[in-house]
């Protein structure tokens, strides 16, 4: 067995600075927890989904985060901010080690268009290694909802997928399926983080790399913390998802290329589908519609 233990976090967020709440829940999670050794925060954690707080990395509001990893000796995973940089706004999560170190930042691939308009695609997957441990992936909300994304981290070895989210919409249901699944399909460890108030509506979840579901949240404040073994990963993706798929060999042994990622695919279909747009109110019955009725009054006695 090879054990390391994450705890999500998943608590009450507003609009505007979270930097001190955060703080003394990390502190809670420590003192309750100290055997955690990576502590994970939802997606936007910090300031909210508002522009107007992004910030420029380096910078120091990451300092203080780097401060609280030092601090408890642990892997941190600050959730997002929004980071300002001379080419956009990117949605991005930094990943600090025990001595306070900066480590890697991934920025979010799939931005939420139209929800995050004005907000920049990054471009580079980020995998890191703990020693003694095994290999972390991160991929930020709606990233998992492209297959290509976690077939990528797998595919560079991730043994576990940090996965912050900050979901409030009526479709939570579907987010916990795709991660459901993408626990199965990449025979890894999935922690799925979402916030409350405005960071989400909660029902974080962990899954495993046998597809099951370790723990989901309800919508109060959580402390999730998990014990993942990197010994099960392995053995799944060498001997099969519970004894049986192999998936990831069976994908490195695919007989073909798939014609979608080719140069001269047909696009026609995807292209007809027209831009990436909110939805519009769809012209319904108005002032100008409506037939008015005559009343007919009736009297008793």
């Amino acid at each position: 067995m090879t054990p390391f233990a994450i705890a999500g976090i998943q608590m009450y967020l507003g609009h505007g600075s979270n930097l001190d709440a955060m703080r003394h829940r990390l502190d809670l999670t420590m003192h309750l927890y100290p055997w955690v050794q990576m502590v994970m925060f939802s997606e936007l954690a910090v300031f909210g989904p508002m522009l107007q707080h992004a910030q420029p990395l380096p910078g120091t509001v990451e300092e203080s985060f780097q401060q609280m990893a030092r601090h408890h000796r642990i892997w941190l995973i600050d959730g997002s901010m929004y980071e300002r940089r001379d080419g956009g706004i990117y949605n991005t999560t930094s990943i600090i080690d025990p001595a306070g170190e900066i480590v890697g930042r991934y920025s979010k691939m799939f931005p939420f268009t139209p929800l995050e308009q004005g907000v920049q695609p990054g471009t580079d997957f980020f995998v890191w290694d703990i020693e003694g441990a095994g290999r972390f992936g991160l991929l930020n909300c709606y990233d998992m909802w492209f297959p290509e994304t976690t077939r990528t981290l797998m595919a560079m070895g991730a043994e576990v997928i940090l996965h912050p989210v900050m979901t409030h919409t009526i479709d939570r249901d579907l987010d916990l399926a795709v991660a459901h699944a993408s626990s199965a399909m990449m025979q890894c460890y999935i922690f799925d983080i979402n916030g409350l108030g405005a960071g989400g509506n909660g029902q974080s979840a962990v899954f495993d790399p046998m597809g099951r579901k370790l723990h989901q949240a309800d919508a109060t404040e959580q402390i999730i913390p998990i014990e993942v073994d990197f010994e099960q990963v392995r053995r799944s993706r060498e001997r099969g998802i519970r004894g049986f798929g192999q998936v990831a060999k069976s994908f490195r042994d695919r007989p073909v290329e798939f014609p979608v990622y080719q140069p001269g695919f047909d696009n026609s279909y995807l292209n007809s589908l027209g831009p990436v747009a909110m939805p519009r109110r769809e012209e319904g019955p108005g002032p100008a519609n409506v037939r008015t009725l005559p009343v007919r009054r009736s009297f008793v006695g």
